[in-house]
């Protein structure tokens, strides 16, 4: 079995796939020895396999929210929504590609979608800035965030970004400014607001979309103050030890359950989402759903009360002797 991408964790379990698939290519009627070893090199990747994704680290289960063929916030409003219109622009500098809004109905209800939106391939990943918004893309995102309050409708955010564009041109363009604003309104919205982490949660570029009264994780997605990459390189001088800091950081989906950060997690098929993504989508539509619908039940002033008592509980620690 030959596949497109391969993570590094993977390529022991991949290596005997191979294996397999070409042993099972051969006539195995007149070799009773060879029918037996295949059948046991079977078994022995059922078991590597269950043992590889059972057990997995922090990097390895941030490689699999980078893979290349997860479903991306693209794939979601096409099989998640109808009547979807997307919205395009900040009114001020352009159209950046790596936010998509949009009006769309979930279900029977209007909302507004936001979204980091990655490329399927490197030419569409070029031109969205491999998913990381300008101040451009934030300020676009606020402007479907006032639609949104004006209209009453709830808003539905998709995270999947490795960080704002760190670029001299972003910063000329005010992009913590952007950020700081974008969060403010978010925090004022009188409407519900369910994020969804899909894929990568960096730093303030996922904060700026993804501040809001629920969060539901994807079980290999995560959520960081800032890339094991970009950690590394500022305690080591060297990116290269992202794994070492991975498991630091708790950012995953199981660090963010425990610590009372996020709400949920959705499960993912053996291998990540991208192995059954018609499952993942039915269970993040339906999680989402539930979501809206216990949110709406509170007024407006509620919403934005324990949206704010929500956000003063996050970092409670304790001091030993």
């Amino acid at each position: 079995m030959s596949r497109k991408y391969v993570m590094e964790f993977e390529r022991p379990l991949v290596e005997l796939e191979e294996q397999l698939v070409a042993l099972r290519r051969l006539n195995l009627t007149d070799n009773p020895d060879l029918m037996v070893e295949v059948s046991a090199l079977a078994s022995e990747i059922d078991r590597l396999r269950h043992e590889t994704y059972e057990h997995l680290t922090p990097w390895a289960r941030v490689q699999i929210a980078r893979h290349p063929d997860r479903p991306k916030v693209q794939d979601y409003l096409a099989a998640l929504f109808t009547d979807v219109v997307e919205l395009h622009g900040d009114r001020l500098h352009g159209d950046d590609e790596a936010i998509v809004t949009a009006l769309a109905t979930l279900g029977n209800r209007r909302v507004v979608v936001l979204g980091h939106r990655k490329g399927s391939n490197t030419k569409e990943n070029i031109k969205r800035n491999f998913g990381s918004p300008h101040p451009d893309g934030f300020r676009k995102a606020m402007r479907a965030m006032r639609l949104a309050d004006k209209f009453g409708l709830p808003v539905v955010s998709f995270l999947d970004t490795k960080g704002a564009h760190p670029g001299i041109d972003a910063e000329e363009r005010g992009q913590a400014w952007a950020i700081a604003e974008s969060l403010a309104l978010l925090s004022e919205l009188r409407v519900p607001i369910v994020a969804v982490g899909i894929g990568e949660g960096g730093s303030g570029g996922a904060l700026a979309i993804g501040l809001g009264d629920h969060l539901i994780m994807l079980e290999n997605s995560y959520y960081s103050v800032i890339s094991p990459e970009a950690c590394a390189s500022i305690l080591y001088k060297d990116s290269t030890r992202a794994a070492d800091v991975a498991g630091s950081l708790k950012m995953t989906a199981a660090d963010l359950l425990r610590l009372g950060i996020s709400d949920e997690t959705v499960p993912e098929p053996i291998g990540g989402a991208h192995h059954d993504a018609e499952a993942v989508f039915s269970e993040v539509k339906k999680r989402i759903l539930a979501a809206v619908d216990s949110l709406a039940a509170h007024d407006a002033d509620e919403l934005v009360e324990k949206r704010y008592r929500r956000l003063r509980a996050i970092g409670v620690f304790e001091e030993g002797a």
